[in-house]
């Protein structure tokens, strides 16, 4: 069995991207633990803006992919509005070579925002996980964690004990695992860990209940966990609705106030982010618009909405500081979003656009030369060459000599080719030529 943390993702593409991205978190929370302030939520903040800043020109290509698609779209609208009604396979190729001559104009792919929105997907997924699983990635975490978890596996009936804490059922499958049963250490310290990351102060608190001889190992690593954890107050390992609860059965006004400041900031930053994307131009007296265009915008409305709501709702049931995660990249991307749209309506996007379809055309007329030496290549008549000497025409050859003239020349001609490809064809016009040219 590998010894490496069964948190971290082992997915192939977000696992290595979820290590890479650890490294950085793992040489952020050692920085701050030199200067004397190991605080896993400072740690995520810092994170969070160095990840942003890596991912900055991909969000400013696709800023002006949308800046380039709204001016390009009443466009595309009319070339629909021409082709309206029409099925016929005719009008299908003119009205798609009529769209891609626009896209060539503007220089931009039908697949551009997705494919930025593609790239960053696996990195996001790689954020959460390393959010999410601090103790995988970064060391000094996990060391917090000993020798309290040897000791706690030491115990009789310790396994079926940590399986009673709430968050346990994530991790069902390893306590079944052949190596945890069978006693491998690393497996078995890392499932404890898993539990553990993910338990609430109460259940934490339960352990010195249960096993007494473990109470100063309880207190040394809460105490090492609620300095790492500490933020303005709030530890960051519980959620909202844990601290709500707790809260609520003591009566603390101030706990209320640190319960709902996460999802609250949540839904407020994205809200501001919202607002300052970049929105698609309606055109509602457009009698262009079709149905299709009104259901999208629609759609994106709705959406656009929803997020704050579901934004402060995902922060209010996961660990605070998944909540804080997300308020610090919504505040990044805030800040990230004014500055490049200022950026972007400096460009002057006529001149870009012209560029773009000087590009476009320079393209066409490449590709169009290639299409007609194709085409002649492929018109060539083979039987046209012969190898035959000069002192002997074609007429005074017998049948057998022809044959075989034919047979050597096909033979010349398909060196390093497939015979009757087009390479074939062309490496015969090169022979040809280059005999000509001798004469």
């Amino acid at each position: 069995m590998s010894d490496i943390l069964l948190t971290q993702n082992s997915g192939r593409i977000i696992g290595p991207i979820a290590k890479l991205l650890g490294y950085i978190m793992e040489g952020i929370f050692l920085v701050l633990d030199k200067i004397g302030i190991p605080n896993i939520g400072l740690a995520i903040i810092l994170f969070t803006i160095v990840i942003y800043l890596l991912l900055m020109p991909l969000t400013i290509k696709q800023q002006k992919f949308s800046k380039l698609s709204a001016r390009m779209n009443p466009e595309l609208q009319a070339i629909q509005a021409k082709y309206k009604g029409k099925s016929d396979n005719e009008s299908m190729m003119a009205m798609q070579m009529e769209t891609k001559a626009v896209y060539a104009k503007y220089g931009v792919s039908p697949s551009g925002s997705c494919v930025q929105l593609l790239i960053q997907m696996p990195i996001l997924f790689a954020l959460y996980r390393v959010i999410y699983n601090m103790p995988a990635y970064v060391g000094k975490i996990k060391e917090a964690f000993f020798p309290l978890v040897d000791n706690l596996i030491a115990q009789n009936g310790s396994a079926e004990f940590i399986q009673t804490f709430s968050q346990a059922r994530m991790f069902s499958n390893q306590f079944t695992n052949e190596s945890f049963t069978s006693g491998v250490t690393t497996y078995v310290q890392n499932t404890f860990i898993d539990v553990l990351n993910k338990a609430s102060t109460a259940e934490w608190l339960s352990i010195p209940e249960k096993y007494l001889v473990l109470e100063d190992d309880v207190n040394h690593t809460l105490g090492l966990l609620n300095q790492y954890n500490n933020f303005l107050g709030l530890n960051i390992g519980n959620s909202p609705s844990y601290v709500m609860k707790e809260a609520l059965s003591s009566g603390s006004f101030l706990l209320i106030i640190a319960a709902l400041s996460i999802p609250v900031l949540s839904a407020v930053t994205q809200w501001i982010n919202v607002k300052l994307m970049p929105q698609p131009q309606t055109q509602q007296d457009s009698k262009n618009q079709n149905s299709q265009q009104d259901a999208m915008m629609q759609s994106m409305k709705t959406m656009n909405m929803f997020m704050p709501i579901m934004s402060a709702v995902f922060c209010y049931t996961l660990p605070a500081g998944m909540g804080l995660y997300w308020v610090a990249g919504a505040v990044v991307r805030s800040i990230q979003q004014v500055a490049i749209n200022k950026h972007i309506d400096k460009i002057d996007l006529d001149e870009v656009i012209k560029n773009n379809a000087e590009k476009a055309k320079k393209k066409m007329e490449k590709a169009s030369v290639r299409a007609e030496q194709m085409a002649a290549y492929a018109n060539m008549n083979t039987k046209k060459v012969s190898t035959a000497p000069k002192s002997q025409t074609k007429s005074q050859m017998t049948q057998e000599e022809k044959e075989e003239a034919i047979k050597k020349s096909t033979e010349y001609y398909n060196q390093n080719a497939k015979p009757g490809s087009m390479m074939a064809k062309a490496n015969m016009v090169k022979q040809y030529n280059e005999k000509n040219n001798k004469k």
